[in-house]
Parts: structure tokens; C-alpha cells; sequence
């Protein structure tokens, strides 16, 4: 132990006490506005005539550091006033005829120039509010984290106007204080940085520069001096909805309505909270449901606004699942094999309503993030039929309280240490959960080492079971700076590890070591704008028995020509068999069944957006060390720009699995079962708009997911992990999953942060053992209008501000 503690403590030294001469920043000086700015594009208010000007933008990519050229310099200047910081930016353009100004829905980039702000009101150096606005005037907002990237989800309501001069373009922009997070000092110093892209040369160039020699990216910024005694109004927003929903299929036509509110409260200057009461998520978008014939739930990602926009915080750790509130901790078929054999599941909801939910997120002038979210479930029941006909209601899920609670310290402008909690509490006598986690992520001043790593403790509360009790702990170091870069980690988790009741795990009980290595240029050459070469390595063991459980070594190239086409490809192997304790799907990993080497690889091209057809091409294959057993495959994705209104692209993609060997029954007499079997899987989807301007467009998504299994020939698996032919079982273990799914929407922003949406949804699915392997008469079958179900919605949201009506009250 003290041999351990004299490795750790330089290493805590060097990430946290030592810091080197730093580039130094550009400073940009505002001033405080008396007279009301018109937004209109003209930059003609007398507020901007005496602001100060930022300007010597140099390039971001590809050309690193390159200062940009004199015909296209940019002037951008701040000015703010008690509501607001306002920016108006000039963008020089000698050959404004080429200006992209593609029209989109709000936070699509697509083929367009942008002008870019990134504010940061600690200037810590970790969390950035990037406010973007398109040529065409279509705005975009991403909360920037060191940590996460940008999170395009999170949403601000501010405003913005652009306009095309035969000398450049213009651009406006009144972002409220509301929209971001800052200390109450007199004096505020904060994090700053401009950016441009100028689309038709995929060129892009910020005010500060951003040096890619080094992975990160908001501690570059420069400052913003000047805003001084500023009184900020109360953020008090209030957005009520009402939604009428009719939906229509062969057993039933019903109309709905709906309504509720959302309300969004500064409780300071630095902390909000969030409240949704009486939730209405029937117009996210589809989930792309698959065949799974795996060990393991499949994810879906996170439709729903509240729990998307915002949730930085309670990201840390990776301990917080957001589809697991709404939803019962045991799908269909798994609490359909807990009923008695003479019972059937004759009624089963996937979904559980949410009554409401709530949260608190924020950081002090210390740096100290604190986040609570909160959602109560409603009870939910099952009906259960006999075979003698007698009925039931069980609860499958009761009344539940989720809760998850962070503090996350950021220090020295880069690194941070966390602390992190989820809860689930269940009514009555069923399972509660309880999840805490330590995470730090250490980074030397200059950003060239980081060190990271975390603990985290469970406790499952299972009542009629035993409980249990469980870690999840590991350590990673990494250069992140300079042409070659590395890094190497490893992770151990003990057996009863769970935390998914309010995140996801699927593995326990094995220890990981892996590592990586890069190489990437940081100036184009002859060749290519961008080149990068990365190197991967992962082994995992099981604790209990020792056995590699997992093997893997990666290799991959991407790359940006001088047309800015990309191109690439990638090798993945396993160098050697694995033990797999999952896909028997016996409880406590008693089997396991032994899986050969195989290689893969695949390579892909895609063609630069900014012409009118584009098209993504990406053939793949795995052969494996085993007789007769190799998967191949495509994807396609051609996309044609029929003018800045109106796009559309269609991607299909074709999977083939030839005797993939795979789990299938475990029968009464404990013989489990596998089988080689042929998979076909076509998935076939089209994306469609058109943007009548800046705030109106129509949208049209569908996709069609075929997969089907046939199996060639069972298998039993022995104790020793190997499988031997059985001729005996004679059970129909072929499977077929087909599914259509259709969105047209309509969306009208007809004020800031005001929405009127209408939908027209169309959705079929059919799961079955016998089946036509006929494309065609598939696709009939599944567009019956027997099998249809269709869904007309429409949704009114109104923002109101309470500044703006308080005198009413």
C-alpha cells in the first residue's frame, strides 16, 4: 500500500500543481448600452458605433493557425445592457454570390456559412454556451463540456437576424441572461471566443485561437472584459401546451386531449430549475427497434426534451440511463417468464406514465456544479388470463420515485472531481436501488497529460431476494496533446455490480486492461486536409474463473482529401477464443460457450455535402476462424440538395450473417440449446424536408427494418463450452422482426420559443416463427391496413416570460 501511495502522489502533483507559460489570450473590452438595438441586421444603432471590434480570426481547420485572408476578415463587436449581451458581427465575403444559405429546421447545421459566439460566464475553461446562426438565418445552440463534446440537445430561447450585403453578410445576435450561467460579482470576466465557417471551402476560424495540438477546446478561449453592475430581470418562463392526439387502427378510433406546462425558474444567477408538469412526449421521434437475438436490452436513445436538454451534470459517470424512467424494470418477455404455464400475459403496457418531474442544475462562482432531477411514475398493471379462462391485474411497476443527486468541483480551469448518486424507490415490496459514484478527470494547465478514473458503489434492496451489494472502479492515463498521442487504462468490476434501475451495465464480475495509440497531422498537405491513424487494444478477464471473456485489437484510418471528400477504413480482430458467460443466459454466468477469432473490416467513402448530390458508401465483412461462417454487408446512402428549400436522402443497408452461432432455448430439462443460423437483415430509410423560411418547415421521415433469422442446425452446449450437434430438438426457433415507420411533421416557430407542431405517424410491427423470406410480400404484409396504426397530433406551445406580462398581475 505505501509502495502504491509513492506511484500516486507525483502523479497527483503533476496533474494538479504544475503549470507551464501559456499562449496568451486575446481580450475583448464591451461596453454597457443605453439606447434600445434594433435587430435587423444593419448594425446601424448608435450603441455599436463606439464598441470595441475583435477581429484577426485565424483558422481552426484545416490549415491550423493560418490568419485568415483580408477579403474575408471578420469584425465582430459586444455591447450588453441589463437584459441582454448583444453581438453584431460583420463577415467580409469578396464572393458573396456564393454565400451557402441552406434553409433547415433549428439546430441543423446542414450546407450553410455560420457565425458562432461561445460564452462562458466563470471562464473556468470546462462548460461553454455556443449560440450559432446560419446565412439563412436558421439558428443553432449547443452546450459545449469538455467531458461530453457539444450537446445539441440543449436548447436557449434568444434571438438573432442576418442579412447578405454585396460585401459579406451580417449578423445580429441578443442572447438574454437567462440563456446562460454566470457569477453575481460586480465585475464579471468571462470565457470568449468567436467562430466563422466559411462552407463552400470547409474552412473554419475562430477569434481565439484554437490549437489542435491540443485536445481541448474551451480553455482556449480569450476574454470578455467590461460587463459591469449589471441587474438581472427575474427568470421566471412559463410554457404551457395543449395537444390533441386521434389515433386510429383496426380495434379502435379515440381522440385525446392533453395539456400541461413547463416552467423554467432562475432560483439565482447560477442555478435553474426545471419542472414539467402533467409530461406530454407523444410527438418525439420513433425508436428504431430491432431483431435482438443477443444476451443484452438493446438501447435506445433519449427523444424526450427534458431529459436531453441540460443533463451535463447527470451524465458524470455514466451511471444515468434516462429511458429507464417510464418504463418497467422487466419488459414483456422477461415478466412473461415468470408467470406459471398455464398463464398468459394478455395485456402489457411498455410504457409507464410519468406524472411529473423535476431539476435543479447549476454552478457557484467557486465552481461547484449542483445537480437534483427528480420523476414520480405511476402505478402500472398487467392482465393475466388462465388457461380456464379466470383473469387478473398484477402490478408490474407501483408508484416509483427516481432521484439522482451530483456535486461536481471544477479546479484549475480543466480538471474536476465528482460526486454522484442515483435512487430508485418502489412502493411496497419491490426492489429500491441505490448507486454512488466518485469520478475525477485530472488534466496538467497546459492540457498535454490527463489522468481519470472513478469508483462506484451499489446497493440493490430486493426484498423477497437476497441483497446485494457491488463496485465498478477504474483508472486511465493519456497524452492528449502533439501528432502521436496514447493512452492506457484498466477497469475492475466485481459480481454483483448493478446500477440498472437507473443507468445501464451489462457485464460484471471481470477485470479489462486496454490501450491506445494515435497519430493524426495537424497542417494538410499534398494530400489531405485532415489524415488520423488510430490504435486500439482490449482484453477483458473473468473474475471468477480467470478466462478472457474478451479480446479485441482495432485499427483505423479516416482521412479529408482536398475536395474535402472523405475517405476510410478499419481492421478489427480477435486475436484469440473467448469464454462468453452471457449468451447462455444461465444466472450467476454458470456456462459459458467457447467463440472463435474471427477479422473484420470495412472501408467507407463519402462525398463532399456541399454539392448538390452526395452520396455514403461503406461495404464491410468478418470472416471467423470457423468452417462456413462470415457475415458481409453495405450500406448506401445517396442524398440530393434540390435547392436550399428542399433536400432528400435514402439510405439502405444489407446485412448478411452466414451460421452465426447463437443462443436459442434452454429446455425444461436444462439442455441449452444453440443454433447456426443464416440472418438477413435489410434496413431501408428515407429523410426528407422542406423549409418554407427560417422558422417553418415540413419534415418526412420513414424507415423500414426487416431482419430474420433461420437456423441450419442445433447445438448443445456442453460444460466444457463446446457444442455438439443435436438432431433431436425439433422446436421452430426461427425468427422474423419486420417494422415500418412513418413521421410527416409540420413545425412553426411563431415566436421565440413558441411552437405549433402537427404530426401524422403511421407504425406497424410483426414478430413471428413462420414467415416468407420474400422481400415484397413482407412489405405487404406489414402495410396491411389491418396491421397500420395511425396517429394525427397537434401541439401548441407558448413561451411567456413573466417580465413581460407581470404587469397584468
Amino acid at each position: 500500500m505505501i509502495h502504491k501511495l509513492r506511484l500516486c502522489l507525483p502523479l497527483f502533483f503533476i496533474f494538479t500543481g504544475i503549470g507551464f507559460a501559456q499562449t496568451p489570450k486575446k481580450t475583448l473590452h464591451t461596453v454597457f448600452s443605453k439606447n434600445k438595438i434594433v435587430l435587423d441586421g444593419k448594425l446601424n444603432d448608435e450603441s455599436w458605433k463606439n464598441a470595441e471590434i475583435a477581429t484577426d480570426f485565424v483558422m481552426l481547420n484545416p490549415d491550423n493557425g493560418k490568419p485568415i485572408p483580408k477579403e474575408k476578415r471578420t469584425e465582430v463587436k459586444v455591447v450588453y445592457d441589463n437584459e441582454a449581451i448583444y453581438i453584431g458581427a460583420m463577415l467580409y465575403d469578396n464572393e458573396s454570390s456564393k454565400i451557402q444559405k441552406e434553409l433547415t429546421s433549428r439546430d441543423d447545421f446542414a450546407t450553410a456559412d455560420h457565425f458562432g459566439v461561445f460564452l462562458n460566464g466563470y471562464n473556468d475553461g470546462q462548460q461553454e454556451f455556443r449560440f450559432f446562426v446560419s446565412a439563412a438565418g436558421v439558428q443553432q445552440d449547443v452546450l459545449y463540456t469538455e467531458t461530453n463534446g457539444e450537446d445539441t440537445s440543449w436548447n436557449a430561447i434568444w434571438d438573432s437576424k442576418t442579412q447578405i450585403t454585396p460585401t459579406g453578410w451580417v449578423v445580429e445576435m441578443k442572447i438574454p441572461y437567462a440563456a446562460l450561467r454566470f457569477s453575481g460579482e460586480k465585475k464579471q470576466t468571462w470565457g470568449l471566443n468567436f467562430y466563422r465557417e466559411i462552407r463552400r471551402d470547409r474552412f473554419q476560424y475562430t477569434w481565439n485561437l484554437m490549437d489542435n495540438k491540443i485536445s481541448s477546446e474551451s480553455n482556449q478561449a480569450g476574454i470578455l472584459e467590461g460587463i459591469e453592475n449589471i441587474t438581472t430581470p427575474t427568470r421566471l418562463f412559463l410554457i404551457p401546451y395543449t395537444s390533441f392526439y386521434l389515433e386510429n387502427n383496426k380495434d379502435l378510433t379515440k381522440g385525446e386531449l392533453k395539456g400541461g406546462m413547463d416552467v423554467k425558474y432562475g432560483i439565482n444567477d447560477a442555478f435553474t430549475l426545471d419542472a414539467i408538469l402533467i409530461p406530454d412526449f407523444g410527438q418525439t421521434a420513433f425508436d428504431k427497434v430491432e431483431l435482438n437475438l443477443g444476451p443484452f436490452e438493446q438501447q435506445f436513445s433519449e427523444n424526450r426534451p427534458f431529459f436531453t436538454e441540460g443533463t451535463e451534470l447527470f451524465s458524470k459517470g455514466d451511471l444515468f440511463y434516462s429511458r429507464r424512467i417510464g418504463r418497467p424494470f422487466l419488459d414483456k418477455y422477461e415478466y412473461s417468464e415468470t408467470l406459471n404455464s398455464d398463464e398468459e400475459l394478455t395485456q402489457y403496457s411498455s410504457t409507464i406514465n410519468l406524472l411529473n418531474a423535476l431539476k435543479i442544475s447549476g454552478r457557484s462562482k467557486n465552481g461547484l456544479g449542483v445537480g437534483v432531477l427528480n420523476a414520480v411514475t405511476e402505478k402500472t398493471y398487467a392482465e393475466i388470463t388462465k388457461n380456464t379462462g379466470e383473469q387478473r391485474r398484477e402490478v408490474v411497476e407501483p408508484l416509483s420515485n427516481y432521484n439522482i443527486f451530483v456535486l461536481d468541483q471544477r479546479f484549475q480551469k480543466n480538471s474536476s472531481i465528482s460526486l454522484i448518486n442515483t435512487n430508485v424507490m418502489r412502493n411496497g415490496d419491490f426492489r429500491d436501488a441505490n448507486v454512488t459514484g466518485l469520478i475525477f478527470d485530472l488534466n496538467t494547465k497546459e492540457n498535454t497529460f490527463n489522468m481519470s478514473g472513478d469508483f462506484k458503489y451499489s446497493y440493490v434492496n430486493q426484498y423477497q431476494d437476497n441483497n446485494k451489494s457491488g463496485y465498478n472502479t477504474s483508472l486511465n492515463f493519456a497524452e492528449t496533446s502533439g501528432k502521436y498521442r496514447y493512452g492506457i487504462g484498466g477497469q475492475l468490476v466485481s459480481k454483483d455490480f448493478d446500477s440498472n434501475d437507473l443507468g445501464i451495465n451489462f457485464l460484471t464480475d471481470y477485470a479489462a486492461v486496454y490501450g491506445n495509440a494515435s497519430y493524426r497531422i495537424l497542417k494538410p498537405n499534398k494530400v489531405f486536409n485532415n489524415f488520423s491513424i488510430f490504435l486500439n487494444y482490449y482484453t477483458e478477464f473473468d473474475n471468477s474463473t480467470g478466462k478472457k471473456q474478451e479480446n479485441s485489437f482495432n485499427f483505423n484510418l479516416n482521412s479529408t482529401s482536398k475536395k474535402n471528400d472523405y475517405y476510410g477504413m478499419g481492421i478489427n480482430a480477435r486475436p484469440s477464443i473467448i469464454y462468453d458467460f452471457y449468451e447462455p443466459r444461465e444466472e450467476n454466468k454458470s456456462r459459458y460457450a467457447i467463440y472463435p477469432k474471427y477479422i473484420s473490416g470495412y472501408v467507407y467513402f463519402s462525398s463532399n455535402y456541399n454539392r448538390k448530390f452526395a452520396i455514403d458508401v461503406n461495404p464491410f465483412g468478418t470472416l471467423v476462424d470457423d468452417k462456413n461462417r462470415y457475415t458481409y454487408g453495405f450500406s448506401l446512402s445517396p442524398r440530393y440538395r434540390f435547392n436550399d428549400k428542399i433536400s432528400l436522402s435514402y439510405n439502405i443497408e444489407v446485412v448478411k450473417q452466414v451460421n452465426n452461432v447463437g443462443w436459442v432455448d434452454t429446455t425444461a430439462l436444462e439442455d441449452i440449446i444453440f443454433a447456426k443460423r443464416d440472418r438477413i437483415t435489410y434496413t431501408n430509410s428515407i429523410q426528407g424536408k422542406y423549409s418554407v423560411n427560417n422558422v417553418m418547415s415540413f419534415n418526412l421521415s420513414i424507415r423500414h427494418y426487416w431482419s430474420f433469422a433461420e437456423n441450419n442446425e442445433f447445438l448443445s452446449l456442453q460444460e466444457n463450452g463446446e457444442l455438439l450437434s443435436n438432431p433431436n430438438y425439433l422446436e421452430n426457433k426461427n425468427t422474423s422482426f419486420d417494422s415500418w415507420n412513418l413521421d410527416l411533421a409540420y413545425s412553426w416557430w411563431f415566436a421565440p420559443g413558441s411552437q405549433v407542431s402537427i404530426l401524422y405517424r403511421n407504425n406497424a410491427s410483426i414478430y413471428e416463427n413462420e414467415f416468407s423470406k420474400n422481400f415484397s410480400t413482407n412489405v405487404k404484409s406489414l402495410l396491411n391496413q389491418d396491421k397500420l396504426n395511425h396517429i394525427f397530433s397537434i401541439s401548441v406551445r407558448y413561451f411567456i416570460d413573466y417580465n413581460n406580462v407581470k404587469h397584468l398581475l
